[in-house]
């Protein structure tokens, strides 16, 4: 992981990196103004963090998350791939090292509402594919806590995906 690090000019492992990721993706939209486009970067790496939680991300899951940061960045078409692609590579990449860093920044420049839209994004990406498999419903409940989403909150965002769930799929209405 160290040469790879290297390669791509990055700090070594240990060293605090999420703004990095965020500065690597933001740089791509200097267009924007800059704290719009790191809130952009780490909306984006956050989705992709949920999309890769079962460690598979579909291509319904790549859909969803380009239209979500179209509609919620403002952003071309064009953009939304670029911004979900890059995003999609930190994260593969260097996930485990900055899946905190990343939630983190954002939790402390983002408003309580753009958390609960956040979550409700996680939620639709998640849903894709039509089936919420339990790492990715657990990764949205870390990164729930992670940005201090009320528990109550996050119950009321999860029952309007239940019918995804991993774990409600079979059952039958009655049971």
């Amino acid at each position: 992981m160290r040469i790879v690090r290297e390669l791509f000019g990055l700090k070594p492992e240990g060293v605090e990196s999420g703004g990095d990721t965020i500065r690597r993706i933001a740089d791509e939209l200097d267009r924007l103004e800059p704290d719009r486009a790191k809130y952009l970067a780490s909306f984006a790496f956050i989705l992709s963090r949920v999309a890769n939680a079962d460690h598979e991300v579909s291509p319904e899951e790549v859909a969803t998350m380009e239209t979500l940061v179209v509609d919620k960045g403002g952003v071309s078409g064009d953009q939304a791939v670029l911004v979900v692609q890059m995003a999609r590579t930190q994260q593969k990449l260097f996930g485990a090292t900055d899946d905190f860093l990343v939630t983190r920044e954002l939790s402390r420049v983002a408003s309580y509402e753009q958390k609960l839209a956040l979550i409700d994004c996680l939620y639709a990406v998640a849903a894709a594919d039509e089936r919420i498999f339990m790492a990715e419903a657990d990764e949205i409940s870390r990164i729930g806590k992670e940005l201090k989403v009320d528990r109550g909150d996050l119950s009321r965002l999860r029952s309007q995906y239940r019918e995804f769930l991993e774990a409600r799929k079979g059952l039958s209405s009655g049971s």
